[in-house]
């Protein structure tokens, strides 16, 4: 069967069309590819021990994306994020707290990813179930110092927090109102070592991240506030604080632009809600 001239010039326009297309949808497959393949190098993390867990399930997430890129998540308290980034020996620093006037906040570049509740919590067996803000301040500033005046058994009171650089223990005495005031049986150096000296202590009280909670301690109720994702994210529980990362100001340093786009992708900010943060997906 013979075709007309008109029908063989709309079939090479129709194959050109499809080449052209199936071409240009390639090329842009393979410069994001390339793109991927090009972000190498190491990225270093450090400060919160409470963002620990998050920072690295978004860390293994990112490398497990970009093979050629080692991510390290470490740190010793909050107060070790500013310092880490100015000297260079991090890129991104961490703090679950607000930058200090002390600390040169404008010399940073703040991204707060998300909110944690502070949890107040007791050994599993404790009677106490529930403390008001005023409560709080009174026993961790000695002023109650034993159970029975709280309903408990009549056992002395025993006050677990953390180190002076902490941002849990700067949150947490800011909202209560103690700070410079409170009074300690024992200091820790992490949110786990807190959480597992209340667990062995029967009279124990202690502060952690919400996102560590788990069955070997209980998390009191504050002003009648269960502390809960829900809670925070609505206001009501009031002891929380941000998970803020910080880098030098006006970085040009491609990767660590890059893992902090991947922070508040819809990816990463799953990760973080998952981790039991409440994610903020518009850095405010």
């Amino acid at each position: 069967m013979r075709l007309s001239f008109r029908k063989i010039l709309w079939t090479i326009i129709a194959v050109s069309v499809i080449t052209t297309s199936a071409c240009t949808e390639i090329g842009v497959t393979q410069t994001k590819a390339d793109s991927q393949a090009a972000l190498s190098g190491e990225l270093t993390l450090t400060g919160s021990t409470s963002m620990a867990d998050v920072s690295n399930a978004l860390a293994e997430a990112f490398m497990k994306k970009n093979d050629k890129v080692t991510v390290s998540v470490g740190g010793n308290g909050s107060g070790e994020g500013p310092t880490a980034v100015n000297d260079g020996t991090a890129n991104i620093g961490m703090l679950s707290r607000g930058l200090k006037d002390s600390e040169n906040p404008s010399g940073f570049e703040q991204y707060v990813i998300g909110f944690d509740g502070v949890a107040v919590i007791v050994h599993p067996q404790s009677s106490v179930k529930e403390l008001s803000m005023s409560d709080l301040a009174d026993i961790f500033s000695d002023k109650i110092s034993n159970w029975s005046e709280l309903g408990g058994a009549d056992a002395p009171i025993q006050c677990i927090g953390r180190e002076a650089a902490s941002g849990t223990r700067g949150a947490f005495e800011e909202i209560v109102g103690i700070k410079d005031a409170a009074v300690y049986a024992e200091e820790q150096n992490s949110t786990g070592n807190v959480k597992q000296a209340v667990a062995s202590n029967p009279n124990a009280i202690g502060y952690v991240s919400l996102s560590s909670l788990d069955e070997s301690v209980i998390a009191l109720s504050i002003d009648g506030v269960s502390a809960t994702e829900e809670k925070v994210a609505s206001g009501s529980y009031k002891l929380q604080r941000p998970f803020l990362m910080i880098t030098k100001k006006d970085s040009a340093d491609a990767l660590t632009k890059a893992f902090l786009e991947f922070v508040y992708s819809e990816e990463g900010m799953k990760i973080i809600k998952d981790d039991g943060v409440v994610p903020n997906k518009n850095n405010e």
